[in-house]
């Protein structure tokens, strides 16, 4: 079986781990996410993961709360590694090697980010789930994942979503919205699409990293894509 790409990030919101909860963690998406990433390693593909903390807590939602930004950020930080730990749990329980690394320093549940260690981990077939952002605030997870998803020499970013790719409009309340196959750095940002935040995308763009935009809730799709076949959207260079 050859695979398209030997080393994919993986970049989950945090919202995706709500399931059909209002708020928190499902137990039934922890388990699905596991066993779509233990599928990929079945296949001796090099897995890293970034998940957001929307589920928990959203920086943005900080101005609200009368919290400072930056504290805000701050606690978003902590609520992607409160997801991080929950999915090493679940890919551990089905027998996944793993490492929980965070930009902010905290030995006693994860490992502190450096990048040649990480790099050997995921030679060694293990999944690393990178949280607590990039460590700085006014970056949002897409960043993160952009960074290191640049930074590990990934061969692309696959950010699943609730829809099948990238549309001329939101397809959950456009129906006339139409989807794009594939689609050029230059053309996304030409036509105002949202498919990261522009940091995140501009770094992609910089270093000619493809983005593929799917759905994540259908279990065929992983797959698929890393077995080259044209699924979501495809934005590269």
């Amino acid at each position: 079986m050859t695979v398209k790409y030997k080393r994919v990030l993986l970049k989950l919101s945090g919202e995706s781990l709500m399931g059909d909860q209002k708020f928190g963690i499902s137990a039934v998406m922890l388990r699905y996410y596991a066993q779509q990433i233990k599928e990929l390693v079945d296949m001796d593909v090099e897995v890293a993961v970034v998940i957001g903390g929307g589920n928990i807590f959203r920086g943005l939602q900080a101005a609200a709360s009368g919290i400072d930004r930056v504290q805000g950020d701050y606690m978003g930080m902590m609520a992607t590694v409160i997801n991080g730990m929950a999915l090493q749990s679940a890919m551990e329980e089905i027998g996944l090697y793993t490492r929980l690394i965070s930009a902010i320093e905290m030995k006693a549940i994860a490992e502190p980010y450096i990048r040649r260690r990480a790099i050997r981990h995921l030679e060694k077939g293990r999944v690393v789930i990178f949280s607590a952002g990039t460590g700085s605030p006014y970056f949002t997870t897409d960043s993160a994942a952009a960074l290191r998803a640049s930074e590990i020499s990934a061969d692309v970013i696959l950010k699943g979503t609730r829809v099948d790719g990238i549309y001329t409009a939101d397809p959950e309340k456009d129906p006339t919205a139409t989807k794009f196959d594939k689609l050029t750095f230059a053309k996304v940002i030409s036509l105002g699409l949202s498919v990261m935040d522009m940091t995140a995308f501009t770094l992609c763009q910089e270093n000619n990293l493809p983005i593929i935009v799917f759905d994540i809730n259908n279990a065929d799709n992983l797959k698929r894509i890393v077995l080259g076949e044209a699924v979501g959207t495809l934005v590269e260079a």
